[in-house]
């Protein structure tokens, strides 16, 4: 069961326009420690302006930790890296190991959280990645995405699993073992938490993993879904969900609660067609389905009930729900979650268009054919490593 602690204070960042920002001012003013993971890093203008103050934060005696994931940043180049390490930054990749090779479990488990801790006092969370907003196919407009810039109670959890991941990952790669492994986390004490209602919301960080947290962040969703009762709002880029996520979905439109999916419309990849398996059965239970075309959507956001909302990591498919390490932050809170609302609606908007079930029944018979042959090679991969999607 998730647990919410109160006395947190929750700033939605829309795209990186407000992201990177508020991260570079929290590297500038860091002065003990800073932990950043993310599973892309790209050394583009947003990329080395990060990394610039990520550097003259090791240089002036503040350590600086940096996560990232083998797949993702497959194309950082080995200079940049060095750059960093050689200005002080610690630098690991989890499994850098990535043979084409292989089904092995290991090569699909990815490091795919984005969090950041400065601290202990300032964390982010999210779906956004080092990378600039305009860094996308076909000089597209910028990028949707999301992150939640969190101060208060939380921060102790939040910074224990960003520390623990690290120091596990560190054991892993034997790096850095008398600085980073020996050497318990610091802890420094949170600032003096007010009564001011900007610190009265209620959140929970929750997580997946290959350990203790298997299905946290899934439980999570079907646990509101399942408890909705007037309005769902879910904007995810990567959505192929199992039976039992699909049955809750369906399960609460029948009962009369709205339910609207705002899915991405560009398709990056072959496997995003697996997402259209699912439209006649959610668009003939009264489902709405709307997909984003204007650019790009990465967003991984939902509001339930205009009370309950989350921003992650996490995709609703089984490569973040049964493979990947994710990060999502949840709030219970009414102002939070109608600031979520309308960003998401007017995406809707201003840059989706609407499925309607006449229109799926009537055409798209080449998409619902492909759909179906990218869900199947999606439950075929899963299968040969050992993992079923139908959960």
């Amino acid at each position: 069961m998730t647990h919410f602690i109160s006395g947190n204070q929750i700033k939605l960042l829309r795209n990186g326009a407000e992201y990177f920002p508020a991260l570079e001012a929290a590297i500038e003013n860091a002065e003990h420690e800073v932990y950043l993971q993310t599973y892309i890093y790209e050394a583009d203008e947003t990329g080395q302006r990060i990394g610039h103050a990520l550097k003259l934060a090791a240089q002036r005696g503040v350590n600086v930790n940096v996560l990232l994931d083998g797949f993702g940043c497959k194309d950082l180049s080995k200079d940049y890296v060095h750059e960093l390490e050689t200005a002080g930054v610690h630098v690991i990749f989890y499994r850098p190991k990535i043979s084409p090779w292989t089904l092995k479990k290991s090569r699909l488990r990815r490091l795919h959280r984005k969090v950041a801790v400065i601290d202990n006092t300032i964390g982010f969370v999210g779906g956004i990645n080092i990378i600039d907003d305009y860094h996308v196919p076909h000089n597209a407009p910028p990028r949707i995405d999301y992150a939640v810039r969190v101060e208060g109670a939380l921060l102790p959890i939040i910074a224990a699993s960003v520390h623990n991941l690290w120091r596990r990952i560190a054991w892993a790669h034997l790096q850095h073992a008398m600085t980073t492994i020996r050497k318990p986390a610091p802890h420094f004490p949170l600032h003096h938490i007010s009564q001011a209602s900007a610190y009265n919301i209620k959140a929970a960080f929750v997580v997946r993993d290959n350990l203790l947290h298997r299905r946290d962040i899934e439980q999570a969703y079907l646990s509101a879904i399942q408890h909705a009762k007037s309005e769902i709002i879910l904007a995810n880029a990567y959505f192929v969900p199992g039976r039992k996520f699909r049955k809750a979905l369906i399960d609460a439109a029948q009962r009369g609660v709205s339910v609207k999916l705002l899915l991405q419309g560009r398709r990056e990849y072959f496997l995003m067609f697996a997402t259209h398996a699912f439209y006649s059965v959610f668009l003939k239970n009264g489902i709405e389905i709307y997909e984003y075309r204007k650019s790009f959507m990465h967003s991984k956001v939902a509001v339930i009930d205009r009370h309950w909302a989350t921003v992650g990591s996490s995709n609703i498919d089984p490569f973040s729900l049964l493979l990947g390490h994710e990060a999502n932050i949840l709030v219970q809170n009414a102002h939070f979650a109608d600031e979520l609302r309308a960003s998401i609606i007017s995406s809707m908007n201003e840059g989706a268009y609407f499925i309607s079930h006449q229109e799926w029944a009537r055409g798209n018979i080449a998409k619902r054919f492909i759909s179906w042959i990218a869900y199947g090679l999606v439950r075929a991969l899963l299968g040969l490593i050992g993992y079923s999607s139908e959960k």
